[in-house]
């Protein structure tokens, strides 16, 4: 078979089209990441649309009065102020309602007398959680779902 135009077998294949040459595994590589992240994405949905928290807060310890908000999301619903921050830093955060692992060294400070308790499910799982600003380790714990907690601190 003649091609048009070459004069040569070595001219034709140079002139060839081009097609990436990847090996395999490369490519496969590539498909798996995308395939993750794709499922990533859906995951993380999925998580917060199995999200519905009841959430209670004593600003001035247990037994002082205490204010109590509902929070769903995908769709966000429910009663907390900032609904929509709150879904979004719970779907950043991989366990926010895990406690203090027993063992950690915190630093002696108070934060306070605030307690707050949530219950309800999170991710497709109940959860129960306290939390207190007794000690360094849970003010940090605190902090990282205080979106949570709409209350004035008292020191």
């Amino acid at each position: 078979m003649e091609a048009r135009g070459f004069n040569n077998a070595e001219e034709r294949i140079y002139a060839a089209p081009c097609r990436p040459t990847y090996p395999a595994d490369v490519t496969g590589r590539v498909a798996v990441a995308v395939l993750a992240a794709g499922l990533a994405l859906v995951g993380s949905a999925a998580a917060q649309s199995s999200t519905d928290l009841r959430i209670t807060a004593w600003p001035d310890g247990k037994g002082n009065g205490s204010k109590t908000w509902r929070l769903k999301c995908n769709p966000v619903g429910g009663t907390l102020p900032q609904r929509a921050k709150a879904c979004r830093t719970l779907a950043g955060l991989k366990t926010p309602f895990a406690p203090t692992p027993a063992g950690t060294f915190c630093t002696q400070i108070s934060g306070g007398p605030a307690v707050a308790y949530v219950r309800g499910t999170f991710r497709g799982r109940r959860v129960t959680a306290w939390f207190n600003r007794s000690d360094g380790c849970e003010i940090e714990r605190w902090n990282r779902v205080r979106v949570l907690f709409p209350i004035s601190l008292s020191a």
